[in-house]
């Protein structure tokens, strides 16, 4: 596939992300009489022994937007220390490999778990990539497809594989939002990083057509690209948000958004306007580099408070 191909002329151009952009997609509030069952169940499926911390960030990320209930399904050697870590969720371990990751056929004890939920994330500090492609693949073709079932966020080894056989994938077209950084978004087209730095809309667009599935191409700036070829562009962002555990935030953040009701469109550009967002007021605070992918998290809240109650701006 050539990923340096020209764009098509019939796309329209790409949206600027900005607030004014946000208050004119309000996300769903619940109502005053509500519980946390109507503000949505997330299942996130990562983490692994070496790489623990990226269910950690993931889950808060998806509580800190809003979410109501949160599941958390890892490594079983892990999981009680994440249940420690974050008790504020249900944490369940699974059979590991032998390089400490979540096994392949844990995918018929998660498809009845993610079943039961609103969205599902798969992927952040998942390291063992045979493993998790293939039960990526697995826990798609098992669950239902259409609005009975979940919707998806994929980010980092889920989304290996995927390029070479996406029919896991197309059983539930238009209910998938995948987070590829340039290197994960070559080995999905099968070309070089080089090429979708030098044409990332492109790029972005036919792993979108193809997948049949929203895609946020991160980066300095980052594209949002529906699959009918639809774009949007965020150019708010700081350096300071290329640190480890970045991209697992922001896919907790659209996970808990697509939980409490946002399509995944409007879940992809509301979390990536908001983890920008709340860089850019840690930039500030704290300085262009240095602060943690973690200390993003509590700063979500105050933003998407203001976008809600604010007056209109960029």
């Amino acid at each position: 596939m050539n990923a340096a191909a020209e764009t098509p002329p019939e796309f329209p151009a790409e949206i600027s992300v900005t607030a004014r952009l946000l208050r004119g997609m309000p996300l769903p509030l619940p109502d005053g009489d509500g519980d946390k069952e109507t503000r949505g169940r997330a299942l996130v499926v990562a983490g692994s022994v070496p790489v623990p911390g990226g269910a950690l960030l993931a889950g808060i990320g998806v509580l800190r937007a809003g979410a109501g209930k949160l599941q958390i399904a890892t490594a079983a050697s892990i999981a009680p220390h994440l249940g420690l870590a974050l008790p504020e969720a249900l944490v369940a371990g699974l059979p590991e490999t032998p390089e400490g990751g979540i096994a392949a056929e844990a995918a018929g004890t998660l498809a009845d778990r993610a079943s039961r939920c609103d969205t599902v994330l798969i992927g952040p500090g998942m390291m063992d990539e045979a493993a998790v492609a293939d039960l990526t693949a697995d826990l798609l073709t098992r669950l239902e497809r259409g609005d009975r079932g979940p919707r998806f966020v994929l980010d980092a080894g889920a989304l290996a594989g995927l390029g070479r056989d996406p029919a896991p994938l197309h059983r539930h077209e238009d209910r998938v939002v995948i987070t590829p950084h340039a290197g994960e978004m070559a080995g999905l087209l099968g070309c070089s990083r080089e090429q979708v730095e030098a044409d990332p809309l492109g790029t972005a667009r036919r792993a979108a057509a193809l997948l049949k599935a929203v895609v946020a191409l991160k980066g300095g700036c980052t594209r949002i690209v529906a699959p009918d070829g639809r774009a949007w562009a965020y150019r708010g962002g700081t350096v300071g948000l290329a640190t480890s555990g970045s991209g697992d935030t922001l896919a907790g953040i659209v996970t808990g958004l697509m939980a409490r009701g946002a399509n995944p469109e409007q879940a992809a550009i509301w979390g990536v306007y908001l983890h920008g967002e709340v860089g850019n007021r840690l930039c500030r605070r704290i300085g262009p580099l240095g602060f943690l992918a973690r200390e993003l998290l509590a700063e979500i809240p105050a933003v998407m408070a203001e976008l809600a109650g604010g007056a209109d701006g960029d």
